[in-house]
């Protein structure tokens, strides 16, 4: 292995790097996006029987802040349930705004590692190209040892920079899905929060209450 990279010249160093911040960046997205982190099972129900028993003091809306990136949306709308609809959902937003912004962590780098893995192996091939040229002016063509450096310098960091730039890309792509989905779950939350708790639409009521008896609405 450590020979294909020593062959691949000084273009492999910032090609490897990239791969390795890839993967770190991967394995750090898997864990943060989980599901169960990001909206917790039931945490809206939980929110509802708190409301229903006038238990919502701040120190519950403290412990609901700071449990998940979902909890810290509800309990902006909680801090502001006294106030009209349109301030509870402004609040929500704002809160909103701020969690998909730290759901979306490391994802440009990411998108960035995708986009210039390939033009660092394309900037590799350029080189090596380079050195095969000077080295047929320097030798003509009949001395194919003179050649084969530039070739596999050329073949190997264009593979190198395909092979981390690929993966780069589907993973970016995929995640930027995952947050999409969760960001719509998240809305769905606070916006099925409002309405309970501003009486607005007796369906919500309903349907939160369904879910606390277990049973579909």
């Amino acid at each position: 292995m450590f020979e294909i990279l020593k062959a691949g010249g000084w273009l492999m160093a910032p090609i490897v790097a990239c791969s390795v911040a890839a993967l770190a960046i991967v394995i750090e997205r898997f864990w943060m996006l989980r599901t169960q982190r990001v909206v917790p099972k039931g945490l809206s129900m939980q929110v509802w029987q708190w409301a229903k028993g006038n238990q919502l003091d701040m120190a519950r809306i403290r412990e609901l802040r700071a449990g998940s990136p979902m909890g810290r949306v509800l309990a902006a709308g909680l801090i502001n349930r006294e106030h009209p609809r349109e301030i509870m959902k402004e609040a929500i937003e704002e809160t909103g705004r701020h969690v998909v912004h730290e759901l979306e962590r490391f994802l440009n780098t990411l998108g960035t590692i995708a986009a210039i893995t390939p033009l660092l192996g394309l900037l590799g091939t350029v080189v090596g190209m380079i050195s095969v040229f000077s080295a047929i002016t320097t030798h003509g063509v009949g001395d194919p040892g003179a050649l084969a450096g530039g070739i596999s310098q050329a073949l190997i960091t264009t593979a190198a920079g395909l092979t981390v730039g690929i993966p780069a890309l589907m993973f970016y792509r995929y995640f930027r899905g995952r947050i999409d989905e969760l960001v719509v779950a998240m809305e769905q939350e606070a916006l099925k929060l409002v309405e309970v708790l501003h009486g607005e639409r007796e369906a919500g009521v309903r349907e939160v209450s369904a879910e606390v008896a277990g049973e579909r609405p």
